[in-house]
């Protein structure tokens, strides 16, 4: 697994400059499994997929947003509920880019990018694309393709990583060709089977739709609005190029199977619309822009005046104009308290106003009534980190690593502020756990051992230190025999 996670590193520095045509020879990976033992195990899948998951955290910055992250993730784990999935053991990363993107990788990975926010018109649109990567993952198509063409698949899931990084960074259209790069090492039965894996992924999609009560006909017109792209963007890829082709009779396939439901009422979700308008403002390259988009809406008399408002609010508050930004959220928080958007962004208001007390004030009431919310737990370390109680703040960070050990952005976070606080043993801990979490283990065992030189006289957490060094030659150990 070391040498794959090598080859990986060095697949996204490939595609990341130019260069000639990569050859297949050139790259050497390790075969998971063999003829004898068919298909890769699923302790395999998942180890491979956590690596590739460091990988690209050391490539791609995510979106650090927690209200948005809570809101995928209950989303995406309430939706995983019905799927097929036996033990959804789920990692979600969300990239800011205006792309239409989403993919899963082996182990449990699915990546958003938030430009399918300005695509999905509701919930169920975007719950399409969710459901569709989930049927990915639990029909296990990586797995099911590697035995066939196993070496062509090795490349394929490196040079996705690539494209993925590419896509991620630079654009969609760079993306998508080093991800043809890749696809192109693989054979024509490959290329069949990738394409019975998308009809197959929509299928189960589709079924885990229609058990967690959403609106399956939500994915034929989700397709519809790709294929709009595609067929408008000037330059239209071949479709067997693309990560999933679509095709007007894909669309009339998904409008088949969902005919069944279509005199069901569906509920819309008002919190889709917040996150969108959320998504939305953080994409766009001028506040004016978003202003101006969202005082459209309302003087065109949305259906949906509230998200317009949010965004408005959202608009102001990064222009300067948090008197505006204030009179619209106290006027929204009015007409719905308990809605942890607005709750989430009164906060916002009140650290950009440098109004720490009164923000704190507000945290202490909310979380007795809803303790351990991670959005307004990680909004108080930032509150208190620009209120110069670093201490404190290194508490909640604390806390929070200990519910979410696997967000590298918490791990960074705190080793800034335990610095801040005077706690130096500390912060060589936290950016040991921040380089274990992308794939760093060299400079997470230097950051160790530096804890361990500061913490000879204390017994307790010098033993911790060096029992958390032998984890990590242990990770290197077992990334070695996968």
């Amino acid at each position: 697994m070391l040498r794959l996670f090598n080859t990986l590193l060095l697949a996204c520095w490939c595609f990341l400059i130019p260069t000639n045509s990569l050859q297949a020879k050139e790259i050497e990976l390790p075969l998971l499994g063999d003829s004898s033992s068919g298909i890769v195990s699923k302790q395999q899948e998942y180890q491979l997929g956590r690596t590739w998951l460091k990988v690209f955290r050391s490539r791609v910055r995510e979106y650090d947003d927690p209200l948005m992250q809570l809101y995928f993730e209950e989303l995406i784990y309430n939706l995983a509920v019905f799927s097929d999935l036996e033990d959804p053991d789920l990692e979600l990363v969300i990239i800011k880019n205006p792309t239409m993107n989403a993919f899963a990788v082996p182990g449990g990975i699915v990546g958003i990018h938030t430009g399918l926010f300005a695509f999905a018109e509701n919930e169920d649109q975007m719950v399409s694309v969710l459901a569709h990567e989930l049927a990915h993952l639990s029909q296990r198509h990586f797995a099911r393709g590697l035995e066939a063409q196993r070496a062509s698949t090795m490349v394929s899931l490196a040079g996705l990583l690539a494209g993925l990084v590419v896509a991620a960074t630079v654009g969609g259209d760079a993306g998508l060709a080093a991800m043809s790069a890749s696809q192109a090492y693989a054979s024509n039965s490959r290329l069949k089977y990738s394409r019975s894996n998308e009809q197959e992924a929509d299928r189960i999609g589709l079924q885990t739709m229609e058990r967690s009560g959403r609106d399956p006909s939500a994915a034929g017109d989700m397709f519809e609005t790709l294929l709009m792209k595609t067929r408008y963007s000037g330059s239209r890829v071949p479709e067997f190029l693309l990560t999933h082709p679509v095709t007007e009779k894909r669309i009339a396939d998904a409008r088949g199977r969902a005919m069944g439901s279509a005199m069901r009422h569906y509920l819309d979700q008002p919190d889709y619309y917040l996150m969108r308008a959320r998504a939305i403002v953080s994409m766009d390259t001028s506040n004016k822009d978003s202003i101006t988009k969202f005082q459209s809406e309302l003087d065109s008399n949305t259906l949906r005046p509230d998200a317009a408002n949010y965004g408005l609010v959202l608009a102001y508050m990064n222009s300067g104009q948090l008197k505006k930004a204030e009179r619209l959220i106290s006027a929204l928080l009015k007409k719905h308290p308990r809605q942890i958007a607005y709750q989430y962004t009164d906060l916002e208001l009140n650290l950009a106003q440098e109004n720490y007390s009164t923000a704190l004030f507000k945290i202490d009431r909310l979380l007795t009534l809803t303790p351990n919310n991670y959005p307004l737990m990680a909004i108080e370390s930032e509150i208190l980190w620009q209120d110069h109680q670093y201490e404190k703040s290194a508490e909640v960070l604390t806390t929070l690593t200990r519910s979410r050990p696997e967000d590298p952005m918490l791990w960074y976070r705190l080793a800034e502020v335990r610095g801040l606080a005077g706690n130096i043993s500390g912060v060589h801990e936290a950016r040991a756990e921040y380089f274990i979490l992308v794939g760093a283990f060299d400079l997470a065992r230097e950051q160790l051992g530096l804890a361990g030189k500061l913490l000879t006289a204390d017994f307790k957490r010098s033993s911790i230190v060096s029992q958390r060094l032998r984890d990590v030659v242990s990770m290197e150990e077992k990334a070695k025999r996968l």
